[in-house]
């Protein structure tokens, strides 16, 4: 917490993106979520992933992951970052278009400010299926849970510099490596669930036809509909179902 905070609020200070200040309003709420991320939600997103672990090693693939751990280690590493990519990409798309996968992924995009911390905003479900999706190629390529590990890592630490309240251009890079400005659009309250569902790669967008990129910024964040930010109950509401909420 205090290295991000750090580190952030340097790279706030150089490239900001909006003016706003750092212990910003529901600040506190996002503090709730990175917490239980770190103390409990990501132990439960690693047992379920070494459950589809376990439960893919039972499909006999033994043959076709050994070939694959024969090939060069620098284009596993590619195959898996692109696969894993194409994978989380629609699954980040299926999300915005299923009102079941909607609800819960609907929390993350309550944010009405970006900031590093924002990145932490997730309903533990959504949180489940992201690593689940994202990370499936991978496992039936037969990496160690170690190795998968470490690209979570990677995901994860890229995705608080795309949801930073920083704007600096990656130049040539900028279709390999999501940006803050290109991730700040996919929350702006219009575009939402249209545009840069990309994890990593932005290339993703290109090739299925969903990359925006304007010269202005985004100016407003969140979702059309009213919903409090009240950390229990981003977290219970959800689980009620839709004609349990009308009847209220």
């Amino acid at each position: 917490m205090a290295v991000f905070s750090a580190i952030f609020a340097i790279l706030d200070k150089l490239f900001s993106f909006h003016k706003q200040k750092i212990i910003r309003k529901e600040w506190f709420t996002d503090l709730c979520f990175f917490l239980g991320q770190y103390l409990l939600w990501s132990s439960v997103s690693l047992l379920a992933l070494t459950w589809v672990n376990d439960w893919i090693s039972a499909w006999g693939l033994a043959e076709f992951q050994e070939m694959v751990k024969q090939q060069p280690m620098w284009l596993q590493v590619f195959e898996v970052i692109f696969l894993c990519d194409i994978s989380i990409y629609w699954g980040h798309r299926l999300s915005h278009k299923y009102e079941f996968l909607w609800r819960f992924h609907r929390v993350h995009h309550t944010s009405e400010k970006l900031d590093w911390i924002a990145a932490y905003r997730e309903h533990p479900f959504d949180n489940i299926y992201t690593r689940v999706i994202e990370n499936l190629p991978a496992v039936l390529m037969g990496f160690p849970l170690e190795v998968i590990a470490g690209f979570i890592l990677l995901r994860g630490l890229w995705g608080l510099v795309i949801h930073s309240n920083c704007d600096f251009d990656l130049g040539l890079f900028k279709y390999i490596l999501g940006s803050p400005r290109l991730h700040h659009w996919h929350h702006e309250i219009e575009s939402s669930g249209k545009c840069n569902f990309a994890n990593l790669m932005p290339i993703m967008d290109v090739i299925f036809g969903t990359y925006h990129e304007p010269e202005e910024k985004p100016e407003e964040y969140g979702i059309p509909e009213k919903i409090s930010h009240n950390y229990f109950v981003q977290m219970v509401s959800p689980l009620i179902p839709n004609f349990l909420k009308k009847r209220q």
